[in-house]
């Protein structure tokens, strides 16, 4: 049975739960102006990649990831999996303590950061355990509750914006694209990559057709945009600049009177939150889906606890935000091969399967 809304809805809250905080700080950080072009470049490359991971995948029947590189050969699928899987357990790590921080400086100041890291992971791990099917149905549920409520944030988000820092449109900066090898926004790419690997894993448990998952990615391009020029329309560029939450700076300069709570900030936090744990759930069950392949003596309930632990214990070293960004950047090589090198192979893979007309195992 086709599942592509299931699919899609969980592409597009993975997404979303990615955007909106560390993004815009890292795109307004890359240049001083022109921004679209570097959102618009970016989200060119996503499409991309996307598209050519879907059609690598749609060669084969209702395989993933795994299965495919296995008929390869079990070496072959070895070295080429395991920078994803360190990749996923970074993103784990990550995730977990920069969010956690997020939400200590926006609202919960006198709550230990231990506590809010304990219950990431805890969620995402209850999640994880439940499976694919009933995370992907949560998602939609999820979706159903709190998109409204995001898009009722956005609509407001513009209530202080300036229109006149738009301009000017374009720099030679800009148009030189010398800014893609820059730091910033190498780091940027985060927002881009986490989301779309888990449907490599998905086809033998959830099938779907990837054509409705690459038209769908068009929605995410207003979100982008939305999250960085916001703060810019509302701050300008040197002022945006100085945030290291630059949305929700911006956000958190709306006011309602008749709203009845004070702060519109909240609303937006609860369903990025949401999103965050069921795109932390997925990622465990992807990481799970490997070594249950890798290592097939160790049962996936056990392994679930023991990455969560794994998972945990390096939060609490974390001791600073600085190493959080230093993590971020040391990252950027497993990034760019879960962005570039999987999706090509799967393709190459793909192309020579129908090719042969080889019956996979």
């Amino acid at each position: 049975m086709d599942k592509s809304r299931q699919v899609v809805v969980m592409y597009l809250i993975s997404h979303i739960g990615l955007i909106f905080f560390l993004y815009p700080a890292d795109i307004i950080a890359s240049l001083s102006v022109g921004h679209w072009s570097a959102i618009l470049f970016g989200f060119v490359c996503h499409v991309a990649m996307l598209a050519i991971f879907t059609k690598g995948l749609g060669c084969f029947d209702a395989l993933n990831v795994i299965d495919i590189f296995q008929g390869v050969g079990k070496i072959f699928a070895f070295f080429t999996l395991l920078p994803v899987l360190l990749y996923f357990v970074m993103i784990l790590i990550i995730a977990v303590r920069a969010y956690s921080e997020i939400v200590t400086e926006i609202f919960l100041g006198e709550t230990p950061l231990w506590t809010i890291m304990l219950l990431f992971v805890a969620v995402s791990t209850f999640i994880s355990l439940l499976g694919i099917e009933s995370i992907f149905r949560t998602g939609v549920l999820v979706a159903l509750l709190f998109l409204p409520l995001l898009l009722f944030v956005l609509v407001l988000s513009f209530q202080n914006a300036d229109w006149h820092y738009v301009l000017p449109l374009i720099d030679r900066q800009a148009a030189s694209f010398s800014y893609v090898i820059g730091r910033p926004y190498l780091q940027s790419l985060f927002a881009f990559v986490g989301g779309f690997m888990f449907l490599g894993f998905v086809p033998s448990h959830v099938p779907f057709k990837g054509r409705y998952v690459v038209g769908a990615s068009f929605l995410l391009l207003p979100m982008f945009l939305v999250s960085v020029y916001v703060p810019l329309l509302t701050f300008g560029e040197n002022t945006a600049s100085r945030f290291p939450f630059p949305f929700i700076m911006a956000v958190d300069t709306v006011s309602i009177s008749w709203l009845m709570f004070d702060r519109v900030t909240m609303f937006f936090m609860l369903s990025l939150i949401c999103f965050l744990l069921l795109f932390l759930a997925l990622v465990m069950w992807n990481t799970i889906q490997m070594l249950k392949r890798g290592l097939p003596f160790i049962r996936p309930a056990a392994a679930n606890i023991l990455l969560a632990a794994l998972v945990l214990v390096f939060c609490l070293l974390i001791p600073n935000w600085q190493l959080v960004e230093r993590l971020l950047w040391w990252n950027t090589s497993l990034r760019l091969y879960a962005a570039i090198v999987i999706p090509c192979l799967t393709l190459a893979l793909g192309m020579r399967h129908r090719r042969k007309g080889v019956v996979q195992p």
